[in-house]
């Protein structure tokens, strides 16, 4: 048994929920760019299996069916009977309209403005389905069986391609008044890193991208992040400066939200490990009051590439407990 399952199957024991011992099914989607994914829990059993593929094309229609063929294996492969599958969670690598399953956008291809998903899932399976970004079911998914299993307050903050984030309020996802509360790369950063003294995003910083551009402009041939990491002179400069602009960030985020927990997850937080979490945590305090920096941690995720589809798992049983 993997560790995530380890931490799913505590967080399914926790008698919170309401639904353990019923019979049914719930599935998680991870409908991402770089992999689909699908997480089934027996709600009655307390079981977790999962299924994975590469995407065979970029089209969105196709994306989708192949998600749907994959979700259907892992369906007959547990055996699963008609009317057994109660809810389905389903994560998307952009901005969706939340209230009704529609994709807003993808950062990474085109054709998926307005596309339904929710509709499709709801069709392909009979049952009730919800759809959220991909940010945002992270942090569900770590507030229930991750590393904020015991906090209220959380706020995860992803790091990769993009940057992206997800704040859990009172135990519960907080979308705002459009459903796209969280989106914290398109904050702007008081950087003067265009040249021309503009500010830039958060997202052209310290993306992975953005550091690997910052890294260029000084002179490194690289794009391998790892090399960022490493005792380059420059590397070692990207990382400073990527460290001090995400304890900018948070700190202001901090003050605003007053979270238990930061969530640093995403490649970026991968290949940094330990000492690159407890750097931005060092130096995030130094720019908050102490009675602000003693209540809050930062810690690096716990859940590993199943995350999204877990949080999918996450907001369906939180739909059911509804």
């Amino acid at each position: 048994m993997t560790d995530v399952q380890v931490l799913i199957n505590e967080g399914l024991e926790q008698a919170r929920w309401g639904l353990l011992g019923s019979q049914g099914h719930v599935l998680g989607v991870d409908l991402g760019g770089y992999g689909l994914r699908a997480v089934l829990v027996d709600l009655h059993e307390r079981t977790l299996t999962s299924a994975h593929a590469e995407p065979a094309g970029g089209d969105p229609q196709q994306v989708v069916e192949q998600t749907i063929e994959l979700c259907r294996g892992l369906l007959r492969d547990q055996a699963v009977e008609d009317g057994r599958l109660v809810r389905v969670g389903v994560g998307f690598g952009g901005p969706v309209d939340s209230r009704n399953g529609t994709v807003l956008l993808s950062p990474r291809s085109s054709g998926w403005e307005h596309f339904p998903l929710q509709a499709q899932f709801e069709r392909a399976f009979d049952a009730a389905t919800l759809v959220d970004n991909d940010a945002n079911l992270i942090a569900l998914a770590e507030a229930t069986f991750g590393v904020g299993r015991n906090v209220d307050h959380l706020f995860y903050l992803h790091l990769s391609s993009g940057v992206g984030g997800g704040a859990v309020l009172d135990g519960r996802l907080y979308h705002g008044a459009t459903t796209t509360a969280g989106e914290i790369g398109h904050a702007m950063v008081g950087y003067g890193w265009d040249g021309i003294g503009q500010p830039a995003t958060l997202e052209q910083l310290v993306s992975v991208p953005g550091m690997l551009a910052r890294a260029g402009d000084l002179g490194a041939r690289t794009d391998n992040l790892n090399d960022l990491f490493g005792q380059d002179v420059v590397g070692q400069q990207v990382v400073r400066e990527t460290v001090n602009i995400l304890a900018m960030q948070l700190a202001q985020l901090v003050v605003l939200l007053d979270p238990q927990m930061v969530v640093l997850g995403g490649i970026v937080a991968r290949i940094g490990g330990e000492p690159f979490v407890d750097a931005v945590r060092d130096q995030m305090v130094r720019y908050i009051q102490p009675q602000f920096a003693r209540s809050v941690q930062v810690v690096a995720s716990a859940l590993g590439p199943d995350s999204i589809a877990v949080g999918g798992v996450a907001l369906a049983l939180e739909s059911l407990r509804d």
